[in-house]
């Protein structure tokens, strides 16, 4: 406009000379509207350059056209690939997606997710740094539909999606088992991560199975799940008399096992002859390391979408119910666990 004032619908209804009730109809109904007056409204909307107010239609409607995903770790590249299956059933659905960072912090989970009620979202998905939080609850009595992604929602409160964790250790450590190993290194990460204990229990579950020695499967807890803990695994991990040190490792995530391999590799290794390496997500990255890395897949981008598909229908089907969907992992073995035959 010339005098800097944005344009309004009174004046694109000026403009095409037609009612505020038809401009109206075009952007929100343009079925109801003839293809001649609709093209004149869009061609006034192009000239005056108009953008509707989306806010103040939102502010009406007491909800917005916005999803939103409170991850557990950025740095991590699983939630990354998680958010990408969000935000393409997002698409389909023509909604927005908003992203927020817990970085594994309670309080930090709890701001995001009052903001995101202020702000009237459609439906929240998060995979939350505890899901028996009282914070996640308030959400669904606000009557925001909550999705639990990559845990299990405590007591069937909400809609989650996850991956048995507890099969993914055990198919985990069987494999190395199958390799022949007798004594397993379990690098695990915070044990206040529901993800994390259960993939310690599904190895410890099938080391037992399996007769082996306990003594024989050794726990290395970390402090957080990242490349840089996984390095200092592998440091621990080098302090073991030669007699009893562990000939494998499964790590509670890729990233654990990309560190341990890159200090294994540095200190001499070889992978996997001295130390085979399982991981698990599979994310990018473990194909395309130095060694291939084997790891415990999950369908990420799957569990994404299913979780807003789940979300969507909580916010606009009346029959909802409630739906606990659990996938599963599946192991892709790689050069980091099975030695590739010598040539002759």
């Amino acid at each position: 406009m010339a005098n800097g004032r944005s344009p309004s619908v009174k004046d694109v209804a000026a403009s095409a000379g037609v009612s505020l009730g038809t401009v109206s109809n075009v952007m929100n109904r343009p079925e109801v509207v003839s293809p001649a007056t609709r093209e004149r409204v869009e061609r006034a909307m192009a000239e005056l350059g108009f953008v509707r107010n989306e806010s103040a239609r939102q502010l009406r409607a007491g909800t917005s056209r916005t999803l939103a995903y409170v991850m557990l770790d950025g740095s991590n590249p699983f939630f990354h690939d998680v958010a990408q299956g969000i935000e393409l059933a997002a698409e389909d659905a023509d909604l927005s997606l908003f992203i927020c960072n817990s970085n594994g912090r309670a309080d930090r989970e709890a701001v995001h997710l009052d903001r995101l009620m202020q702000q009237r979202v459609q439906g929240v998905l998060i995979t939350p740094v505890d899901p028996e939080a009282p914070h996640l609850a308030e959400i669904g009595r606000r009557g925001i539909p909550i999705v639990i992604v990559d845990r299990v929602g405590a007591g069937g409160a909400s809609c989650s999606v996850a991956v048995d964790d507890v099969l993914g250790g055990r198919i985990a450590v069987e494999h190395l088992a199958e390799q022949g190993h007798t004594r397993v290194a379990v690098v695990g990460g915070p044990e206040s991560i529901g993800q994390v204990r259960e993939r310690v229990e599904g190895a410890r579950q099938i080391w037992a199975e399996l007769g082996l020695p306990p003594g024989d499967l050794t726990y290395l807890p970390t402090s957080a799940l990242t490349v840089a803990e996984g390095r200092s695994a592998g440091e621990r991990l080098a302090g073991i008399p030669a007699r009893r040190r562990p000939t494998a490792a499964f790590c509670a995530n890729d990233l654990l096992a990309l560190g341990l391999l890159q200090q294994g590799i540095g200190a001499g290794l070889r992978v996997p002859e001295d130390l085979a390496i399982v991981g698990f997500d599979d994310i990018e990255f473990a194909a395309a390391a130095a060694v291939p890395l084997t790891s415990v897949r999950q369908p990420r981008q799957e569990l994404g979408r299913s979780a807003a598909q789940l979300v969507l229908d909580e916010a606009t089907n009346p029959e909802h119910r409630h739906q606990q969907l659990s996938f599963v992992p599946e192991l892709v073995a790689r050069a980091s666990t099975v030695a590739r035959p010598r040539p002759h």
